[in-house]
């Protein structure tokens, strides 16, 4: 956790144009979701969603909108944001500037074809923000995207242990959350939490989809 911390902290530093850790908005809070779209459990999420009128952004793996088009046109059609997420998930430490732009513009031509952006918001896998892709956005003027809160719903421990930490440590405003839709985990949680959060007056929204 100290390293992510420090990631997040360096990263902080960077002008949020671009690179977004958290928004300085004192009314809302951010959730987003990685590694969909799943057939199994991003409509399951977006049921939940959508029953607590609460909008969210989408960082979504291109192979997985090529093979799942009815779930990306739903997240659209429900007001959501989609978002970049790399076209494999692979991480990109290993990859050399090229490669990495293959995945993350091959991902845009897939995105575009459901909101007619040119460039989507990059949330590059497993978190990591190497120095050859930040200089190329920079050039390009395009934004990544990364978290103020990491929720830790990829861990394996049960959805009861998920709930309780974050309804002790609930995300203050102007945070980006950072949860997944490859498993019911933030579904189950979110159910349960966005009824009290909306009680104690919390607001969420969508980020804004604009990358540049």
């Amino acid at each position: 956790m100290t390293l992510k911390l420090r990631k997040q902290d360096l990263l902080g530093l960077l002008p949020e144009h671009l690179v977004l850790t958290r928004t300085r908005d004192a009314d809302l809070r951010y959730l987003s979701f990685d590694d969909g779209p799943d057939p199994e459990h991003t409509p399951k999420l977006l049921d939940v969603l959508a029953r607590h009128g609460v909008k969210a952004s989408f960082f979504l793996v291109g192979e997985k909108i090529e093979q799942h088009p009815d779930i990306v046109k739903r997240i659209v059609e429900e007001g959501h944001m989609i978002g970049n997420h790399s076209y494999s998930h692979w991480s990109f430490r290993n990859m050399n500037l090229a490669k990495q732009l293959d995945e993350v513009y091959r991902t845009d031509a897939a995105l575009r074809l459901f909101d007619n952006r040119p460039h989507h918001r990059m949330r590059p896998p497993h978190g990591y923000v190497g120095a050859s892709l930040l200089a190329h956005f920079a050039r390009r003027r395009r934004s990544l995207v990364y978290w103020s809160y990491d929720s830790l719903d990829y861990q394996d421990r049960p959805v009861g242990a998920l709930i309780d930490r974050l309804r002790n440590d609930p995300p203050l405003a102007g945070d980006i959350v950072l949860m997944h839709d490859d498993s019911d985990k933030a579904a189950d949680a979110l159910d349960v939490l966005l009824p009290e959060w909306l009680a104690q007056g919390m607001r969420f929204a969508a980020l804004p989809g604009s990358a540049a």
